[in-house]
């Protein structure tokens, strides 16, 4: 069986359960599993530290943690050679784990971010196209996935933040990742695949 998803083209997250008649003005892609890349922000004095502490974020967002609850459903870091779906079989070669202030963080720490800003504001243009088209009934039933929009605005974690601390704690505007920049001498970014 076959789902259509609405998916932003960039990074691959998107709204799920979308109808061929749903948001006419979106690109339709074909999607069978649900993958994003995310990035865990870590403080760390090597490379194997890193990896170390990106996994233990990972954890936490997988529900591995006990005390966490699952955001997505499993993840698989760049180290991991023994995947044909997931990691570098999809996404190619990336570092497993980088200093922030290296070409290769610097990179990523772009990737991450500049993916947030266009998934917030992807959905913030749904919110606001609902306000304006859809009567409060229609968005009290969902019409065009208007409360799912609504929802991904104010999302905390999960398929619209692709940023996150070393706690697990989704990083959702520039402020809060110019805080977690400022605070650490030995700042390292640890990539992950995700599945959602």
């Amino acid at each position: 069986m076959r789902a259509v998803f609405v998916i932003a083209p960039a990074m691959g997250a998107g709204a799920a359960g979308a109808s061929e008649q749903s948001l006419p003005m979106r690109r339709r892609f074909e999607v069978f599993e649900m993958h994003m890349v995310i990035y865990a922000l870590v403080e760390a004095s090597t490379h194997d530290d890193a990896l170390v502490t990106g996994k233990t974020v990972f954890d936490r967002l997988v529900g591995a943690d006990p005390h966490a609850g699952a955001v997505f459903d499993y993840y698989v870091t760049f180290d991991e050679e023994d995947t044909s779906v997931a990691g570098k079989a999809r996404w190619g070669e990336l570092p497993t784990a980088a200093p922030v202030d290296s070409d290769d963080g610097e990179d990523l720490l772009e990737r991450g971010w500049e993916a947030t800003k266009e998934e917030f504001e992807r959905n913030l243009d749904r919110v606001k196209e609902a306000i304006e088209e859809l009567s409060n009934e229609e968005i009290m039933r969902d019409e065009d996935l208007a409360r799912h929009a609504f929802h991904q605005v104010g999302a905390y974690d999960g398929p619209t933040i692709f940023l996150y601390n070393e706690y697990g704690n989704g990083i959702r505007h520039r402020d809060h990742l110019d805080r977690v920049l400022e605070e650490s001498e030995e700042l390292w970014i640890v990539p992950a695949d995700v599945h959602f």
